[in-house]
């Protein structure tokens, strides 16, 4: 009896109960209402600011001559601001919303000391970009969208080769796989592709979230694989060697520095566009700063904002292509069709597995589950037949 992929992609489907269903498309569902209310959210925090003064009063306590240092001074003061303002919704999206889900188990305080670091990292981070995306607009003329998109590409590339590994340990603690047969076969997928054990670790991602997932990040030799513990907990071995499979495939096909050239581009589009736009929004918002001056930075991000929220169905087709290359990878190399889907279903009740084109073309980072099994069960038919693992 031959082996039929669309029969079989029904059949793994099948296992997800209607309750499991019901539940991914409410919190899916609820996720793309959370864009637009990111956005309005985002419009009354830059309103606050522009009309309390409080970045002009800063900006004012700062001479000329320290340019540089005022720059930081009001960025970091507007990402303290603008997060402690935008706190009560923080709670509700972040942590009330997912633990009403089931998709966290973290104590409030926790989350509220995490979000704190969390807060002072980003705002150290995005102050130091912008002085110098501000020294490009004073002195890169009417170019200054240009060398501004391609200095945020190397400063992210920069980011992600010296600080991602660094910030991630902040927040979590990884270690290497206890002993035995994971371990044993992890290592093993790791060296066939050239990456070393001691870049192979799992982490405690329960502590945040209780997703099934697992990530590469870094570059080169910041480079790291790891795999949370409650993927390890829940994965047979064969679905542990599928996923490090697919992280594996990030590393070897070099995404990471696809993302770079994309975020990139997307930031030199989203400066040139705030060019053309940035006075019409400051209007708006009640503001006077000139786009030059650092005490508009409030509708500055607030335009950029909305310009890459816009574009998230491009970088989500680009994010997208990248998750389909490393799941052929995965099969590929590891050979475990089977293992991969199995996987994949522990995704689906934080992903609705079963929406349709449009939808996903909009709002998915990965391809829908249903769309990722069948390409698996596809790739199966092609060149395993019935059974696996031969």
């Amino acid at each position: 009896m031959s082996f039929e992929p669309q029969a079989a992609t029904a059949a793994w489907m099948n296992t997800l109960s209607a309750e499991e269903l019901e539940l991914a498309r409410a919190y899916t569902t609820g996720n793309h209402w959370l864009i637009l209310a990111g956005l309005i959210v985002s419009a009354i925090v830059t309103w606050l600011i522009v009309r309390s003064g409080v970045l002009d009063w800063a900006f004012s306590k700062i001479s000329d001559r320290w340019q540089n240092l005022r720059v930081f001074a009001v960025a970091l003061l507007f990402g303290v601001v603008s997060n402690l303002i935008a706190l009560p919704y923080s709670i509700y999206t972040q942590w009330y919303r997912e633990s009403a889900f089931g998709r966290t188990s973290q104590p409030l305080g926790d989350f509220l000391s995490q979000g704190a670091l969390g807060m002072l990292v980003s705002s150290v981070l995005l102050s130091l970009l912008f002085v110098g995306v501000y020294a490009l607009i004073r002195k890169s003329g009417k170019l200054w969208w240009l060398w501004s998109g391609l200095f945020v590409g190397a400063f992210a590339a920069l980011a992600l080769l010296t600080l991602s590994p660094v910030i991630e340990r902040m927040f979590n603690t990884y270690e290497p796989i206890p002993e035995g047969e994971v371990r044993d076969a992890v290592h093993a997928l790791g060296a066939e592709a050239g990456i070393p054990a001691d870049r192979i670790f799992m982490y405690d991602g329960s502590r945040q979230s209780n997703n099934f997932t697992a990530n590469v990040s870094g570059i080169g030799g910041a480079a790291r694989i790891a795999i949370s513990d409650v993927a390890m907990d829940e994965a047979s071995l064969d679905e542990v060697k599928a996923v490090t499979g697919h992280e594996i495939g990030h590393y070897v096909l070099g995404h990471v520095w696809r993302s770079v050239a994309v975020i990139a581009v997307l930031a030199l589009l989203g400066f040139f566009f705030t060019d053309r736009t940035y006075s019409w929004f400051a209007r708006r918002f009640g503001g006077t700063a000139e786009l030059s001056d650092v005490r508009g930075i409030a509708v500055l991000t607030f335009v950029l904002g909305l310009i890459f929220t816009l574009a998230q169905p491009v970088l989500n087709t680009f994010t997208r292509m990248g998750e389909r290359e490393a799941d052929a990878y995965s099969l590929r190399t590891v050979n475990l069709p089977d293992a991969l889907s199995g996987a994949l279903i522990k995704t689906a009740e934080y992903r609705y597995p079963l929406a349709g084109d449009l939808e996903e073309a909009l709002f998915y980072t990965h391809p829908t589950v249903e769309n990722r099994v069948s390409s698996a069960m596809e790739w199966k038919a092609k060149n395993l037949g019935s059974s696996e693992g031969e």
